[in-house]
């Protein structure tokens, strides 16, 4: 299986295309990454790495998207442009959490221990996922979450790991590392659980709130 994937969920966007499957071990063909990338880079991101692996858009089989948190419009775009393809010609498609792509990679690393993926939340908050970390085992052990600096903070006077995009413009001892497509893609290939495109939605843990306009008044 030929396999896209997508992660546009911080200020370093990235593509890849793999080939594997659940029986055969991903194989990674070629990856592009873009720091400070944009929207309108997006098609041509894909048209590059498309040429760079050597492979025809018609081939690809499966269209994974990183879902976040993170950047909601770069989310966002991703998802609009794998619910098009979809749409064009019925590519099967995957989300995957990019907080669970970070805890792969640092584990890829070898950052081993316990751990603790940290995202920009904005409003002076954060993303936050536990994991705990070997070099065979990688294991969640607490639900990504809405946390404030000093919780975070916290977790780092225990001597556990923080690790994320951009860490260290809050937290000095941090360890910087940004959601791959490549790493997403591995992660995807040993899934099925295929989603039609309205179903794939960003990782957000805020509700959704708005405030009703009032009716527009009338000028005599």
């Amino acid at each position: 299986m030929k396999i896209l994937a997508l992660e546009f969920s911080s200020a370093q966007r990235s593509v890849a295309v793999l080939e594997g499957g659940n029986v055969v071990p991903p194989a990674v063909l070629g990856e592009k990454v873009e720091a400070g990338g944009r929207a309108a880079r997006a098609l041509g991101l894909i048209e590059e790495i498309l040429k760079l692996s050597h492979v025809e858009l018609e081939q690809i089989e499966c269209l994974a998207v990183g879902l976040g948190p993170g950047s909601y419009t770069g989310i966002r775009s991703a998802i609009a442009l794998a619910q098009g393809w979809q749409l064009a010609t019925g590519v099967r498609l995957l989300g995957v959490s990019s907080a669970e792509c970070l805890a792969a990679q640092a584990q890829d690393q070898g950052w081993f221990g316990s751990m603790n993926i940290v995202i920009d939340a904005q409003r002076k908050e954060f993303y936050l996922a536990g994991y705990e970390i070997g070099g065979a085992v990688r294991r969640e052990v607490e639900r990504l979450r809405l946390v404030s600096l000093e919780e975070v903070q916290a977790k780092m006077k225990t001597g556990e790991m923080v690790v994320g995009p951009e860490v260290k413009r809050w937290f000095s001892e941090g360890k910087v590392l940004f959601p791959s497509a490549s790493v997403l893609g591995k992660l995807a290939a040993g899934r099925d659980d295929f989603v039609a495109g309205e179903k794939l939605e960003p990782i957000y843990l805020r509700e959704t709130s708005f405030v009703k306009a009032p009716p527009p008044r009338v000028v005599g």
